[in-house]
């Protein structure tokens, strides 16, 4: 795609059909003329952060886009609303949390919008899928890379999600219905897990 540049958008639900709704904005996003979508990490269950409230299903993907950011925060505003999302208090729970992690080396700060993230770099239930796909990404803030952020924070509490660990979150979710080709982690083992959690 002529012009464009590369963007992360990080993935998260916990209400409601979270694969069902992530699958559908992930496949919006496919669809979008002006969007290429470059790879998608594995989904990952991840502790909330916040009031209580159940586990989440979060994941990164890295995309190349001619829109620009303000456009695109706004499109991720509408399929966060196709998918009812509500916000209620802070760090509450959601069907569909659609966030621009990195736009290429843009540093922007405006009452919208701010680029990178100002808190990815401390959540690892962001780091973890993100250096999955794109470990050379770069912190335009920090000049740090994904990886290098990632090797500095904990990862307790991020898990590769199994097909057999469906999270009571998204009852009446049949793994066996996601679209061919959609990304699906492997069965979880401790060993992967250890060697990710402090």
């Amino acid at each position: 795609m002529a012009n464009s540049v590369p963007v992360v958008v990080a993935f998260g639900s916990n209400l409601g059909d979270s694969l069902g709704l992530m699958t559908a904005a992930l496949n919006e996003l496919q669809n979008h003329p002006q969007i290429e979508l470059m790879a998608c990490s594995r989904w990952y269950r991840t502790a909330a952060i916040g009031p209580p409230q159940p586990d989440y299903l979060n994941g990164c993907v890295l995309l190349h886009t001619t829109l620009e950011p303000l456009n695109l925060f706004s499109y991720l505003q509408t399929l966060e609303h196709q998918a009812q999302r509500q916000r209620l208090e802070l760090w509450g729970p959601r069907t569909l949390d659609l966030d621009i992690i990195l736009f290429a080396d843009l540093i922007l700060a405006t009452p919208r919008l701010t680029i990178p993230h100002p808190r990815f770099r401390q959540r690892a239930f962001v780091l973890v899928p993100l250096a999955e796909i794109y470990p050379e990404g770069i912190d335009p803030v920090t000049g740090h890379t994904i990886a290098s952020l990632l090797s500095q924070i904990s990862t307790a509490g991020v898990w590769p999600w199994s097909v057999a660990d469906v999270p009571e979150t998204r009852p009446g979710v049949d793994p066996d219905t996601a679209p061919p080709g959609f990304p699906q982690s492997p069965q979880a083992d401790e060993s992967w897990q250890d060697s990710w959690v402090d």
